[in-house]
């Protein structure tokens, strides 16, 4: 066994890359070990993967995802449920490195790129993305919140017949087409502080979209916005891979392992539940006419 030696954090080429030197090797169990803010656990090299770069877990998002990942660029995330996530995973796979790339959520989920070992950007698993790409077991439950302008009076029963903004690609923009079908077109957009700020403008009167991103929103606008809503899904939030990648199986094991041993649950507790300040268990459900 090697004694621990001090974290190194590094910026590289636009990539948050964060070094540790570990200290059990042979597989013991650790608590000291950090990846950026992140203290991981497990045993350091219990999984074998065959990663992109050597050494290295290069991981996909879309930022900004506050909570998901603290920070606006890969260089400043340090912390956050799915970046920890990836440090533990990294971790225990004997990986000293967590690479971070940030990409447009359609090219994320477009089963067009392969330059990652997973990708985590709150992905609901969907028959049609399963098409072009291989997922995770899920880790994280989904429903989709409405966002309205505080003091607006928008409800399940008048939603249809409002301004309707949605994040483009997602499973939120095929929920509204294909069963809300508004009155109103709807919009798309390609990130979501976009659709936000267009939402406190008055550009749109509603956005419906994960409600565990929506979260973030009333708070970081200081009360302009609220969450009036949430429609279940029945789906869930899955690491994504590379259509045929040869850690499939591994990757599977340790989040399945990270579910098991509590580790996802204190995540969620520290970084999202945390930083909303709001029970998504206590939103109201919405309906939509067929009872869903």
């Amino acid at each position: 066994m090697r004694t621990a030696a001090a974290i190194v954090s590094l910026a590289v080429s636009g990539a948050l890359i964060v070094a540790i030197p570990a200290c059990d090797q042979g597989g013991s169990e650790s608590s000291n070990a950090h990846y950026g803010d992140c203290q991981v656990s497990g045993r350091y090299g219990e999984f074998q993967l065959s990663p992109e770069t050597a050494g290295v877990l290069t991981v996909k998002t879309t930022l900004p995802a506050p909570g998901w990942w603290n920070g606006d660029s890969p260089d400043s995330v340090k912390s956050g449920y799915e970046y920890c996530m990836a440090a533990n995973i990294a971790y225990r796979s004997g990986l000293d490195r967590v690479k971070v790339k940030n990409a447009p959520f359609p090219e994320v989920v477009s089963g067009r790129t392969k330059d990652f070992d997973l990708a985590l950007a709150q992905i609901t698993i969907t028959p049609e993305r399963l098409k072009v790409a291989d997922f995770s077991p899920p880790y994280l439950s989904s429903t989709l919140g409405v966002l309205i302008r505080d003091g607006e009076k928008i409800d399940q029963e008048n939603i249809r017949d409002v301004r309707i903004g949605v994040a483009e690609g997602t499973t939120g923009e095929e929920f509204v087409k294909d069963r809300l079908k508004p009155t109103k077109p709807v919009t798309a957009y390609s990130n979501d502080p976009e659709m936000v700020r267009a939402l406190e403008e008055g550009r749109i009167d509603a956005v419906v979209h994960d409600t565990t991103i929506l979260l973030a929103y009333p708070q970081k606008r200081e009360g302009r916005v609220r969450i009036v809503g949430q429609y279940r899904t029945d789906q869930g939030y899955g690491a994504l891979y590379p259509k045929g990648s040869p850690d499939q199986d591994e990757l599977d094991r340790i989040i399945r392992q990270l579910i098991d041993d509590g580790t996802l649950a204190k995540l969620s507790a520290v970084y999202l539940g945390g930083a909303f300040d709001q029970d998504p268990a206590k939103i109201p459900y919405f309906t939509v006419d067929d009872g869903s």
